[in-house]
């Protein structure tokens, strides 16, 4: 009865049937002269009668219901002395804040009163986040940059002229050689090529003796050699500095690098008699512990590389690609000798030695360090940090250390450990305690397009799932966008329509921090344009801690190549550093525009809440090429 028909009684606080009308029953039931009521039909039977009466004590016999009326008095006295005990306005009080407790927990454990009165608790939660005055803090920033060549990029170095002007000798080198592009038999003698043509052919390999006498030994240094563009398309000397520059041999603390100038090897590289020496040493007699797929394998650095395919690379010719492994290995060499020469030629051994100390000191070796140390002391308010291009290295010692201390550390599921460029999330403990609740990456990889190839690799995206302290229900996501930004707006509508098709995601609140790689002045089909990626995201009702539309010239990059790399159609001069460098708006937090406003958002190039406009990064003080970008949103009311 209790159930289906409750009647709220103020008198007594309870939820039953009046208790006067129930007295009343059952002083009728129990009376000895109480007959049931009669039931339809045609049964003249007095047991039928009994049994179409309404009520059990009609089935009673007389010592049944006296005993029956014995009870109900005694439960009217005991009722009667307890009456005091429930009507006191004390009770009362007790009585109410204990029912709304009870009821209270109830809808928090089946979902919230949201869920009856259909809204969702995570809107309910903006409102008490709203209420409360808190703000999410988010910042988004792609770590990487400079991975083992110091000289790579053109960079700042406040105080030291003599880079700049080391630089500037290069660009001249190879830009106005004059005499000094010599042929390479001067530089790689034939005693080298001979002493490296008996180690190929010891180890099996065809000799290639005809394409040193017949070609290459009379090629000019910078004409011949570094600037032919057909050696560049056939990969015969960026081939095998992509393989063997910087080697992650397992046990050892350090890379293992190839004795050049563009990586960080610390050896003496005063002269050319010297570094072959050295050079020879690495390629041939230097067995290297390397991580292939789980397993570990030792070999050789020669062992390591790999046939060049004309399938891929149509430029080789068939025979070129049949000695391909040979061939590649002699124009390394050639490509080192030069380079140690060329560097030994415009500047002195007792000044680019120690500066290139100096940078891989800053660039690379205390680039995790630095790079931690920006975001333990500038962006430790931070309540969200999505990160790209993270290393593994960086990955662990942020886990382990200050960070991990205070942040939830997250890393995608298919981590890339080999190419060891990952996107990351931080989420702080005192607003998420309870971290990811789960990686949905794989959901939004589903949602690609059937038959579209997306330009993504394992560890550019990650997603994950997390609830904040007010009961807020969020999908956070951290991108890397491929160079040319193809994949940036088919990411985007794979995170939407992954969200849509789950109703366990889609009404949870999207923060996406994100290397875009997005241009100013694109190249339609080529480069994705801003103001078309803008467009993208206004279409699922987003917007940026830009605002709806970003601004084309709002660069979050600054960086150009020196001639110091083996892509010298790369490179800029000193004085084209804006129109060839990368100068782009590429970094964006992206939030539904339901649900925040902006209350600031800045940019930073120098680890210190500070972009300097027209600065080339990074520098010894900023380890990348990316400015960290971090925004303030508050929800709405």
């Amino acid at each position: 009865t209790h159930l289906h028909c409750p009647i709220w009684s103020g008198k007594q606080g309870l939820c039953m049937f009046s208790k006067v009308s129930l007295r009343k029953k059952i002083t009728e039931y129990t009376s000895p002269n109480h007959t049931a009521p009669k039931g339809g039909g045609d049964s003249s039977s007095e047991q039928t009668e009994e049994h179409q009466g309404t009520s059990p004590m009609s089935y009673l016999s007389r010592n049944s219901r006296a005993a029956a009326l014995n009870f109900h008095n005694k439960h009217l006295a005991s009722q009667q002395k307890n009456r005091s005990l429930f009507c006191t306005p004390r009770a009362k009080i007790i009585a109410f804040v204990t029912g709304t407790a009870l009821y209270t927990s109830f809808l928090y454990r089946a979902g919230g009163a949201g869920s009856y009165l259909g809204y969702s608790t995570s809107t309910s939660g903006l409102s008490a986040m709203s209420s409360s005055g808190r703000k999410l803090s988010i910042a988004t920033w792609n770590v990487a940059a400079i991975n083992n060549n110091p000289f790579e990029y053109w960079i700042t170095i406040d105080g030291n002229p003599e880079y700049e002007q080391l630089m500037k000798n290069v660009e001249a080198f190879i830009e106005e050689p004059g005499d000094k592009d010599i042929t390479v038999g001067n530089v790689f003698t034939d005693a080298m090529f001979d002493q490296l043509d008996k180690r190929m052919t010891g180890v099996g390999w065809e000799s290639v003796r005809s394409y040193w006498e017949g070609d290459f030994k009379d090629r000019k240094i910078v004409s011949g050699f570094l600037k032919d563009k057909l050696l560049g398309s056939k990969r015969l000397a960026s081939m095998p500095d992509r393989i063997t520059n910087t080697i992650n041999a397992v046990g050892s603390a350090e890379p293992v690098c190839r004795p050049t100038v563009i990586n960080m090897y610390d050896g003496d590289l005063s002269n050319n008699e010297l570094w072959w020496t050295q050079w020879e040493k690495f390629m041939f007699d230097t067995p290297l512990a390397i991580n292939v797929k789980g397993t570990e394998k030792t070999s050789n650095v020669y062992e390591m590389l790999q046939p060049i395919k004309k399938a891929k690379y149509p430029a080789i010719s068939e025979e070129e690609e049949k000695i391909s492994l040979p061939l590649q290995t002699m124009c390394s060499a050639i490509f080192d000798s030069i380079l140690v020469h060329m560097m030994n030629t415009v500047s002195s051994p007792e000044v680019w030695q120690p500066l290139k100390t100096t940078m891989v000191d800053s660039l690379n070796k205390k680039k995790v360090p630095r790079t931690l140390e920006i975001l333990e002391k500038t962006y430790s308010s931070s309540d969200i940090i999505a990160l790209q291009e993270v290393s593994s290295s960086l990955i662990d010692q942020a886990a382990s250390g200050s960070l991990g201390k205070h942040y939830h550390v997250i890393a995608p599921h298919d981590l890339d450990a080999v190419r060891d460029q990952n996107s990351v999330i931080l989420l702080k403990k005192d607003i998420f305690p309870n971290g990811s609740s789960g990686e949905i990456t794989d959901k939004v990889s589903s949602a690609f397009p059937k038959g579209v190839k997306v330009p993504v690799a394992g560890g550019d995206i990650l997603a994950v799932t997390t609830e904040d302290v007010d009961g807020i229900l969020y999908v956070i996501a951290s991108f890397h966008g491929d160079t040319n930004g193809l994949a940036t707006i088919p990411v985007l509508d794979a995170i939407i329509e992954a969200m849509s098709a789950d109703a366990t995601l889609k009404d949870r609140h999207l923060i996406f921090g994100l290397d875009a790689n997005t241009y100013d002045k694109s190249k339609p089909g080529k480069t994705q344009d801003v103001l078309e990626f803008g467009e993208a995201y206004r279409k699922h009702d987003l917007t940026s801690c830009w605002g709806d539309v970003p601004d084309a010239k709002n660069y979050t990059t600054f960086n150009a190549r020196t001639y110091l790399q083996p892509q010298l159609n790369k490179a800029s001069k000193s004085t084209e550093k804006r129109e060839k460098g990368d100068i782009n708006p590429k970094d964006f937090i992206l939030f539904a525009k339901k649900d925040f406003n902006v209350a600031k958002t800045w940019k930073d190039n120098t680890g210190e809440k500070k972009y300097i406009e027209d600065m080339a990064f990074p520098t010894l003080q900023f380890p990348s090429d990316h400015g960290v970008l971090a925004t303030i949103i508050a929800p709405k009311d």
